[in-house]
């Protein structure tokens, strides 16, 4: 009788693992995840906001010191263009 509740035992237990196992299983989502910002259009830079990423990088400037450079020398550059030669 031992040898007959073991193998039950057993068998149960063996079930269990192959049941988690399919549980486990996922499908693939139906509808295609959103896209993020990086996947969208951007739009195009301009001249101007290129030379001065440039400027920046060779002047090693990052963070709120480069957000502040890229905003006055963008200005500059446009005030520049505006100004009748």
């Amino acid at each position: 009788m031992t040898t007959l509740s073991s193998r039950a035992v057993a068998t149960a237990f063996a079930s269990l693992l192959l049941m988690s196992s399919a549980f486990a299983q996922t499908t693939a989502p139906a509808t295609p995840a959103p896209a993020t910002k990086a996947a969208k259009t951007e739009k195009p830079r301009s001249a101007a906001s290129l030379q001065c990423s440039k400027d920046a990088d060779a002047k090693n400037v990052h963070g709120k010191e480069r957000k502040k450079f890229m905003s006055e020398c963008k200005k500059a550059a446009k005030d520049a263009a505006a100004k009748p030669n």
